[in-house]
């Protein structure tokens, strides 16, 4: 009995193994000193949520068409902002601003719940002055504001930016329906204290 032998068969046979003894194998020191490589672009440590004990919606005094959310005497820790283009026939859009800081180049998901409703946003980290901020914006009428239209606490979430608790106000019912209102004029600036 005569065995065929493939000449171009047992040579490929040699160099594949010819090119396998070039490199040796991976062992567990190389995965361990691959475990000590620290990554220069990963994301930040997360925040912890924000104590909002005595938090409260407030006009903003830098525009009739901004509600701020924060503790008095404290900066602010979210932002909705109805934002209008003169003589556009578009609808108007609601931008949505968590102020805590965020990952150059980040994106993510803000999650708000509450009354019955979830809504959830793509938001970017924005430039806002020296740091970076989160921001998204939707047409006012999106059902992911939903969850500001009734009168029970609210959550927003972004994650590694903590979740906030929005205590019950009427104020974010009244903003949303002044901004899907496209005949609403913008409210007056507030009064100043005194």
């Amino acid at each position: 009995m005569h065995r065929v032998c493939r000449p171009g068969l047992g040579a490929l046979i040699l160099l594949a193994a010819g090119l396998a003894g070039c490199k040796p194998p991976p062992t567990d020191a190389d995965m361990a000193r691959a475990a000590t490589i620290v990554s220069l672009r990963g994301p930040s440590t997360p925040i912890a949520s924000p104590d909002t004990t005595g938090a409260l919606w407030s006009p903003s005094a830098a525009s009739p068409d901004r509600l701020v959310y924060g503790r008095p005497g404290e900066p602010v820790i979210l932002a909705l902002e109805c934002v209008r283009t003169a003589g556009d026939a578009a609808p108007a859009r609601i931008r949505i601003s968590r102020h805590a800081p965020a990952d150059r180049d980040a994106g993510a998901l803000l999650a708000l719940i509450g009354n019955g409703a979830i809504g959830r946003m793509e938001v970017a980290a924005t430039k806002q002055g020296q740091r970076q901020i989160w921001q998204g914006e939707l047409p006012a009428d999106d059902r992911g504001w939903e969850p500001l239209a009734g009168p029970r606490e609210i959550t927003a979430t972004v994650p590694g930016a903590g979740l906030v608790r929005l205590n019950p106000s009427p104020l974010p019912m009244q903003f949303l329906r002044d901004c899907r209102n496209p005949l609403a004029e913008p409210h007056p600036p507030p009064a100043p204290a005194g």
